[in-house]
């Protein structure tokens, strides 16, 4: 083994949380049982690394066995590092008839025919999901697996979800995901985070939460009473009536954790001391982007406590943030939240023909 590849390795046990390593290794399958069996799990982790390099050095593995430790370990615990969703649009006539082995070969063809330096390490998941592995060279360098793109693909669907990409990379790797899969083009789904399985199960249809049109009631269960009493006599029929929205609209149970998604739309200008704006024809076009730890739990919550309106809010089973209809739409652009609900309030940033409101 090279100085790399033992830096590799090193890095990549270090990750490897110490409770998660024994299964890791099994599922491997590069060490023997008695070599397995040897080491002792209960030591520190320098300790364990050491061992391991020494079992590695004495199989004589090299960097190729060291990257499908890292891809077991990546598919396993997916949700590291901010994961973008893309979309392949237009497809072929044949575009659903891509097979496996026939979309590996061309991919690492296509790839290697726009960048001399490239290492593709291509794994089928047992969700029938494609994992691809890419470390980046260039015409004088080698390729740096310190550093990987990570891609996710399911063949015969239209979506790419891509994580460690850099500004570089990304037009090289859409040219080889579009001819490999065979579509036309590939565009930005304005839609990413740290939980995968969240975006794609939104993007993909497979989130299965239920959407009434009319929530049960009463909701006291969730509906924490008021420490101030006369608080809870003015506003109780207001609050509940928000709750109340705010369930049928984005459901009771627990939501995909999203970071952030992008909303195009046109607008009107709104002001009634500028009538030059207002009265203006032609619409503001722009792009709104909400950003949070939790985006739609946020979402909701501003539903639930009245801060926003709800024909603005409703993500879930209209699609409304994530594929928005092309028709003008109002929007009001709030540039401060309440101080009670800033531990919750999603961030908002607009983009477009400077603010508009």
């Amino acid at each position: 083994m090279d100085e790399s590849t033992k830096r590799l390795l090193q890095r990549l046990i270090r990750r490897i949380p110490t409770q998660m390593l024994r299964t890791t290794l099994d599922k491997w399958g590069r060490l023997t049982g008695g070599q397995l069996h040897s080491m002792d799990f209960t030591q520190s982790k320098w300790a364990l690394t050491e061992k391991l390099l020494a079992i590695c050095e004495e199989n004589e593995l090299a960097v190729k066995h060291i990257t499908e430790l890292e891809m077991i370990y990546i598919i396993d615990n997916p949700n590291q590092g901010m994961w973008y969703a893309f979309q392949l649009m237009d497809p072929e006539d044949d575009a659903h008839s891509v097979e496996l082995t026939q979309f590996k070969e061309q991919f690492k063809s296509h790839l290697r025919e726009l960048i001399r330096h490239v290492s593709v390490k291509i794994k089928k998941h047992t969700d029938e999901a494609v994992w691809i592995r890419i470390a980046w060279g260039d015409t004088f360098s080698r390729p740096n697996h310190m550093k990987p793109t990570y891609v996710v693909h399911s063949l015969q669907t239209p979506y790419v979800f891509v994580t460690s990409l850099t500004s570089k990379q990304k037009p090289l790797l859409s040219q080889a995901l579009v001819l490999s899969t065979r579509y036309q083009a590939i565009k930005d789904a304005n839609l990413s985070g740290r939980k995968l399985t969240a975006i794609r199960d939104l993007l993909m249809r497979q989130y299965h939460q239920v959407f009434p049109t009319r929530y049960p009631t009463p909701l006291a269960e969730n509906n924490p009473a008021v420490s101030n009493q006369h608080i809870e006599k003015e506003q109780a029929e207001s609050a509940a009536n928000r709750l109340q929205a705010a369930c049928e609209a984005f459901g009771g149970g627990m939501l995909p954790q999203l970071q952030s998604a992008v909303y195009k739309l046109e607008t009107k200008f709104r002001d009634h001391s500028n009538k030059t704006m207002t009265e203006r024809e032609e619409p503001f076009r722009c792009v709104v982007k909400f950003a949070s730890t939790n985006l739609l739990e946020s979402l909701r919550h501003c539903a639930s406590s009245g801060t926003k309106n709800l024909n603005c809010l409703h993500p879930c089973h209209t699609s409304a943030l994530l594929y928005p209809p092309k028709r003008k739409e109002l929007f009001c652009y709030h540039r401060q939240w309440p101080r009670s609900l800033l531990t919750n309030a999603p961030t908002t940033e607009m983009m477009g023909d400077k603010h508009l409101i």
